[in-house]
């Protein structure tokens, strides 16, 4: 069920990376590009800093063939894409979700602190989106205002807490990931947003 989640988490950060891409009228390469930093990034990133090499994407070409299916599918339906307006936004979110807690039990296979493994799933499902703002020439996401990185450490919160109850991996790994998904879909709606340094 793990590797499910995995393709699934690939694909909608990929459709994301597409999306952007298409916004910023790149050329198929660059939206490939972006597609793959996207939703491979913070993994890569991740097993660099734990020691897991090769990083994942180089041990399982069904990754690069998600990304690959997604970067066309996203292509070809762009209209209907570009329509909605929460396309980006709904994929994101659920890339965001399904990657957290996919970093959070990467460090737990690995016997790390449970603080560890939150920072992990924070770091597989914000630093692609990360890289993917920079080669767009956009300001991260992750360090606006707007609550997202937070989000992945709540979620992550409640991960270990729901561990103490006796409910298996697959309902906490799923419960988990829509409280993620639902957290984010709330703070957008109600514009809830981290205090600022500075007086507007």
């Amino acid at each position: 069920m793990i590797d499910i989640f995995v393709y699934l988490g690939t694909f909608f950060f990929a459709i994301s990376g597409v999306l952007t891409g298409l916004s910023k009228k790149l050329d198929v390469f660059g939206v490939f590009v972006i597609a793959f930093v996207t939703s491979l990034g913070g993994g890569t990133l991740r097993d660099i800093l734990i020691g897991s090499l090769p990083v994942a994407w180089m041990k399982d070409m069904t990754l690069i063939y998600i990304i690959t299916l997604a970067t066309l599918v996203a292509i070809f339906f762009r209209e209907k894409l570009e329509k909605l307006r929460v396309s980006l936004f709904l994929f994101d979110t659920m890339g965001l979700g399904i990657f957290t807690i996919l970093g959070i039990e990467k460090g737990i296979d690995f016997g790390l602190h449970p603080g560890i493994c939150i920072a992990l799933g924070t770091i597989t499902a914000s630093f692609g989106g990360v890289v993917r703002d920079i080669l767009c020439n956009e300001i991260p996401i992750l360090f606006r205002r707007e609550i997202y990185a937070t989000i992945c450490v709540i979620g992550g919160s409640i991960y270990f807490l729901l561990q103490k109850l006796t409910l298996s991996n697959d309902i906490i790994f799923i419960t988990s990931t829509l409280l993620i998904i639902i957290l984010r879909l709330l703070t957008v709606k109600f514009k809830w947003k981290l205090p600022s340094l500075y007086q507007s």
